[in-house]
């Protein structure tokens, strides 16, 4: 996913569902300059963790 849609789905106002290697995720912040993502899994709101935003995949609705 590039920097820019990521940047958009943390602005939302709906709920839009992604995922890093198939477990879905809420992404809290952008590190542009890193290229990495401080996401969460939805199935366990304290594993914080920065990822790569290349394995982070916006799934349909």
């Amino acid at each position: 996913m590039d920097s820019q849609r990521v940047k958009q789905i943390i602005e939302s106002p709906v709920l839009i569902n992604v995922t890093y290697h198939g477990i879905p995720v809420y992404i809290e912040e952008l590190d542009e300059g890193n290229q990495l993502a401080s996401v969460f899994p939805l199935e366990n709101m304290d594993a914080h963790q920065e990822v790569d935003i290349d394995g982070l995949v916006e799934e349909g609705p």
